[in-house]
Order: C-alpha cells, then structure tokens, then sequence
C-alpha cells in the first residue's frame, strides 16, 4: 500500500471519524415539495399502479357530479318541460344516476384498497431502510438523541405518513379531480358564476402558502416534542429499579409530567392554527355560496339560467366548496406527515461514520495479525484519546492491555473491530488497511465481547444463537438448540447449564435481567465460541461475579481463546501475568509493551502498577 492511498484516507471522508463527529439529524431541511420527492424516491412503492388508480379516482370523482347533472335534467326537462311532467323521462335519469353512483362507489373502494397496499408496501421499505441505516450509525451518533426518540422515527414518525396516505392521499387524490370536474361542469352552466366562485377563493388559496409554512413550523415541534417525550418514557421504564432504590419517582414524574405537557402545548398550538385556516374556509365557502344565490338569482331573471341549472350549479358549488373546506384537514394531516416524513429523513441522511470502502474486499481466513500505525482518535468535539500509537499485535497471541480507568484501552478497542476509524494513522488486519476490507467480512474474522454482554428477550439458545449467523434458517429451532448445545459442551459448561431451570430453553427475560451478571458473560462467551472468528477482542467483566461463576468464566475463556489471537481489555493484572504481551497504555500513549517478567524488571507505569496492585491482594 502507497503511502500516497494511505495518507489520503487518512483525510476526513466518508467512513472517517473526525473531531467534530456526525451528530443525529434532527429534522431534514427539506421543503415540502422536496421532501415527498425524496420520500418517493426513498420508497417507490408508494407510485406503484398510480396511473390505474388515478383513473379510478377520476371514476369516483365523476360520480359525485351525477348528482348535480341529474337535478337539472330531472327539474329541466322532466318536470318543468314543454309537454308537462314526464314520470318516465324522471324514472330513467334517477336509474341512470343510481347505476353511475353504484360504479363510482365500487371505483372508490378500488381507489382505497389500492392506496392502502401501496402505501404500506412504501412505508415497509421506508422503515426497513431507516432501521438498517440506524445499525449503520455508530453509537457516539446514535447517543446524539435519546433511544425512545430516536426509535418514534422508525415507528411513531413512520404511522403519520401512513395515516396521512391512507385517508389525506386518497382525499387529496379525489378532491383535486372533484374540484376540477365541478370546475368544468360549472363552466357549462354559467362562466360567470364559475367567475364568481374562483375570484371569491383566490385570495384564501393565496393565503394558504404562508398559513401551510406556519403549520409545518408547528408540526415539526410536535414531532420533536413526541420524541422526545418517548424518549423520556422509555428511559424512565427501563431504569425504573433506580428509580426506585433512590427513591426518585416524584422527581421522574415530575419529568415525565414535563414532557407530556410540553407535547400537549405543542399539539395545541399546530391544531390552533389548523383551526384558523379551517374556519377561515368555512367563512370563505358560506360566502360563495350566498354570491351563487344572488348572482344566480339576478341571472335566471335575465333569462341566462334555467331553475334546473341554478340547482345544478348550487350542487357544484358544494362540490367544489366541500373539498376546499375539506383540505383545511388534509392540510393538518400533511403538515403532521410531512413532520414526519422529514425526521425519517434526517435519520437516513445523517453520515454513517464507518461503512465500506467503494473498494473494500473480503479478507482472507486464518490466524490474524494487526498492527496499528501511528494512529491517533479523538471522540466528537474532545481533544485526542489515542496519540501517535504504534502497535504490532503477532498471530494467535494473547494480548494484555492494560492502564489507569481513561487511558486509552477501550478507544483501542473499537479501532481494532472498526466499531471507529482514526483521525491519523491506519489499523491494519494481516496488512490491509481496515477500511479497506469489507465490514461483513471484518465482523467474521473479528469479534469483540463486551465487558456487559446485551442479552435479548428470549431463550438461552436464542441468544446464543445470535453468533451463528448464517449457519442455520431463523426457524430452524433444532440446528440452533444443537448449535447452542455445543458451545456450551466446548467451554466446559454443561455443568451450569444442566442447573439452569429450564436449559437453553429458559427465558433470560429483556436484557437478560433474569440472570446474574456472571451468567450473562458466560452466554456471551458461548455466543462468542459460536461466531468461530479469527480474532477475540475481550472486556474483561469478572470483577463483579462469584468466585465459582469466575471459575468457570476463567475456563470457558480458556477454551475460548485456543489457538487464535486475542487481545483483553485487563481490569485485573493475574490477566496479564498470564498473557503472552502486556500492552500498557498512559494517559492515550502505548508506554511499554513486553511480557509481564521482562516488564516487571524495568522501571516504568507496568511494575507500579504491579505492586500497587500486590499490595492490595495482600
């Protein structure tokens, strides 16, 4: 590798942590119009079988003027005809508006279910995309907002667009081609009236514009609030034991209580001003309506306009006025979606921080090798952690690293499983650059166990199974209890797990709160054993268990960690002892690497830290 492609990686890009970090959008900037192109194009789906079912909207629509064409038919020529009253001629046009009423309702059904199965087929693919892209986002990125908030994005934000597809889409969508055909229709009768009903609505839609920015402004806020009220909810339930054990849920309430008034505030204020615009098309649609009867009046007495007509074109004035007043509501819905729609957004244009080179590959299987090379990071808006390391790690070593609490050892952690990237420097695997090499393959070759191993709602074999990835289908409930069986049986663990009520089938209950934090580190270990990688990176969690449970995680790791390389974030300095390399990390700077005996023997940090440590096992 040139240093020329190494040092222009080196530079911030996509994929490259940086010191001012990527921070969770909070809402796309989007306008409206821009933001239901992009959500189209984000869910196509939404568009599939459009030109069908506008046709059938338009079906639909030309249904609701049969009525309007049928009073002045029925009163013109079938009532107030030459010949007198025509009881026949009346018959056939009410059979005939029937029969045209039938096929717009059966055209109207259509519309809706179409509607609804391509709408949910688009927010389908709009949520799964979000929640990939949400995986995608590294943890200092997803910290920049709350988990119950961000998780309202992909479910909450989501149900908006939905409601506002399946009933403002279809409104909107059949409005518009009702208030067009009536338009029309009203041309026919009397231009001048139909002159009159538009100069009396222009100025409200030209109001429209500005009243549409103020409601999205409102609606925003509530979406904002919504989340954050989540937020709040979710973190109070999952730490309701402190809660309790300090006696706080006065305090918490009070929280809770803030959060929810904050929402309803902000609810208010967006239907408030939904109210304005709403009684301001009602004023609107009122007044046309006395202008029609008076205009018309003074029309009919001129001769211009047939009692039939007058009828006719006061239907159509209800027509058109119905879905103005109508989009008042439409408009509260789609401001709500739009909300919505742009906070969905915001998550999937924030900037992954780490993702695949345009030219990563797959790297090869086998006993791994790293070497960091002057390498530096710094966590978003801090100074640096790491500075100027340089590290060679050799195959199928044991590796120690350890220093104060702050020094250093977990940042190096996620540099090595690419859980982060540099700001300077390269993390290379048997001599690739990290973001050179796919990140399905690195996750293969690579796994960390965490110090707290997160353990789902489910059975034992379940979680364990999360380390076995594609070697058996999800439903295949055999192959993963036999799976599970035999990561247990290779790490000397049959023992715990015949004592264990229930076996692999036990439910571990959420966070695996029904075992104890010895037992939950075993279940990792066992996940880990399953995933089959390369290379362990460990965190070590035995400070906090029982002198039995530590036995037996010292001999499962034991098995674990057998004839490949692994490198242990050491809480505990017997770990080093038994290391094949002590990496001794001060204040972001590797100060010593060696074995413990040759380390003891020189003075620096590493043999301080031995004794002071012999002191207090004394």
């Amino acid at each position: 590798m040139s240093s020329a492609t190494t040092g222009a990686r080196g530079a911030r890009g996509p994929g490259t942590a940086t010191a001012d970090g990527v921070r969770l959008e909070t809402t796309s900037a989007l306008g409206p119009w821009a933001t239901l192109r992009r959500g189209v194009r984000i869910s196509p789906q939404l568009l599939d079988g459009l030109t069908l079912t506008v046709l059938l909207a338009l079906v639909a629509a030309g249904g609701r003027v049969v009525v309007p064409i049928a009073v002045q038919q029925t009163v013109d020529t079938g009532i107030l005809g030459a010949g007198g009253p025509d009881t026949g001629r009346v018959g056939l046009l009410v059979a005939g508006a029937a029969a045209c009423l039938v096929l717009a309702g059966v055209a109207s059904a259509l519309v809706n279910v179409r509607l609804f199965r391509s709408s949910e087929a688009g927010l389908a693919q709009l949520r799964t995309r979000a929640f990939r892209h949400v995986h995608d986002l590294s943890s200092l990125t997803q910290n920049t907002e709350r988990r119950g908030s961000l998780v309202s994005r992909v479910t909450s934000d989501v149900d908006t667009i939905s409601l506002f597809v399946q009933w403002g889409g279809i409104m909107l969508l059949v409005s518009v081609l009702q208030i067009a055909v009536a338009t029309v229709l009203m041309l026919v009768y009397s231009w001048q009236l139909t002159l009159v009903v538009w100069a009396s609505f222009v100025p409200l839609i030209l109001l429209l514009r500005p009243a549409q920015r103020r409601v999205s402004d409102a609606y925003a806020q509530v979406r904002v609030k919504v989340g954050a009220m989540l937020g709040a909810i979710s973190e109070s339930v999952v730490g309701a034991e402190t809660i309790r054990a300090y006696g706080v849920g006065a305090r918490t309430q009070r929280s809770i209580d803030r959060a929810v008034r904050a929402t309803r505030d902000a609810m208010v204020r967006a239907q408030t001003r939904v109210a304005l615009v709403f009684s301001s098309g009602v004023l609107v649609a009122n007044a046309v309506l006395a202008a029609v009867v008076v205009v018309g009046t003074l029309l009919g007495v001129d001769g211009g306009l047939s009692v039939g007509q007058l009828l006719a074109f006061l239907f159509l004035v209800q027509l058109f006025t119905g879905p103005v007043q109508m989009a008042t509501e439409i408009l509260n819905e789609l401001q709500n979606a739009l909300a919505g729609w742009r906070r969905v957004i915001g998550v999937i244009d924030t900037e992954a921080e780490v993702t695949d080179g345009p030219d990563a590959v797959d790297s090869p299987r086998g006993p791994a090798a790293f070497a960091l090379r002057d390498v530096s990071y710094a966590y978003p808006g801090g100074p640096l952690v790491l500075r100027d390391v340089e590290l060679e790690l050799p195959r199928q070593a044991k590796v120690a690293v350890v220093g104060r609490t702050g020094s250093g050892k977990t940042t190096l952690a996620k540099l090595l499983t690419r859980m982060a990237d540099p700001v300077s420097g390269h993390v290379e695997l048997d001599g690739v650059d990290l973001r050179d090499i796919s990140l399905r393959s690195l996750r293969h070759r690579v796994v960390l166990v965490p110090q707290e191993g997160f353990l789902f709602d489910g059975t034992l074999a379940e979680n364990v199974a999360y380390g076995a990835r594609d070697v058996f289908a999800d439903d295949d409930a055999a192959a993963r209890d036999r799976a599970a069986g035999r990561a247990f049986a290779d790490l000397g663990l049959e023992d715990w797990l015949e004592a264990l009520p229930g076996g692999l089938h036990a439910d571990v209950g959420q966070r695996g709160e029904r075992l104890s934090a010895g037992e939950r580190q075993l279940v990792a270990l066992a996940r880990a054993h399953l995933a089959d990688a390369d290379y362990l990176v460990l965190d070590e969690a035995t400070s906090a268990v029982d002198p039995a449970t530590e036995v037996r995680i010292a001999r499962a790791l034991d098995q674990l960690t057998a004839g490949r390389g692994t490198l242990t974030i050491a809480h505990r300095l017997s770990t080093a002892e038994a290391a094949d390399v002590v990496v001794v990390v001060d204040e972001g700077r590797v100060v010593q690497v060696g074995h413990h005996a040759a380390l003891l023997g020189q003075e620096g940090p590493y043999a301080a830290m031995h004794a002071a440590w012999l002191s207090q096992t004394r």
